[in-house]
């Protein structure tokens, strides 16, 4: 995989729930042995999309116990990202994945350092 980071599961859609009535909804969840990696993915990725997706990483091990071992990156993905908004998710920590073409792919710079929840 891209950034020499493995990944042995993909998970859709995945939710959890805790008392309180909280809840949480991560659109896809990477994981391997020691990394899980959480993924908003929006058709038009805007700046608010970014800030509620690093609040949502901020509690993630809480409503995701299993994973409370591993380390936890974020990434945003979008076919339209508003102007700004890539540069912003990277100052945040996170890898952003953009559609080019029929493709889609990581625009950070090899040099990136992912943040680590």
């Amino acid at each position: 995989m891209e950034r020499g980071i493995p990944v042995h599961k993909v998970y859709s859609r995945v939710k959890a729930r805790l008392p309180g009535n909280r809840r949480m909804e991560i659109d896809l969840l990477v994981s391997n042995d020691t990394v899980v990696g959480g993924v908003e993915v929006k058709s038009n990725l805007r700046a608010e999309d970014v800030r509620q997706h690093v609040d949502r990483l901020g509690t993630f091990k809480e409503f995701f116990s299993e994973f409370a071992q591993k380390r936890l990156m974020g990434a945003v993905a979008g076919i339209v990202v508003e102007e700004g908004v890539a540069e912003y998710a990277m100052k945040q920590g996170l890898f952003v994945i953009m559609q080019s073409g029929d493709n889609v792919r990581l625009i950070n710079e090899p040099a990136f350092a992912p943040r680590i929840w």
